[in-house]
């Protein structure tokens, strides 16, 4: 396995628990949208789902920069 093979599995790793924290942060909100909360408790519950997607979909194009970085390197 080269650097390149590493490279790719990384990236897929990362891409994948990027997009379970996607999952998660879903959860969250349809969690928040049940309880029936005030609006700002709403908005607190909100402002920290939005923080948990921004940097899930960071992580996953991140990952998937790493996989396409490792296919066009390795080959």
């Amino acid at each position: 396995m080269d650097i390149f093979a590493a490279l790719v599995w990384i990236g897929v790793a990362l891409t994948l628990a990027g997009l379970g924290a996607l999952g998660w942060c879903i959860a969250i909100v349809a969690r928040l949208r049940r309880s029936g909360l005030d609006d700002a408790a709403m908005r607190t519950g909100m402002r920290r789902a939005v923080a948990i997607n921004m940097a899930a979909l960071a992580g996953s194009s991140l990952g998937l920069m790493l996989v396409v970085l490792g296919l066009m390197l390795g080959d």
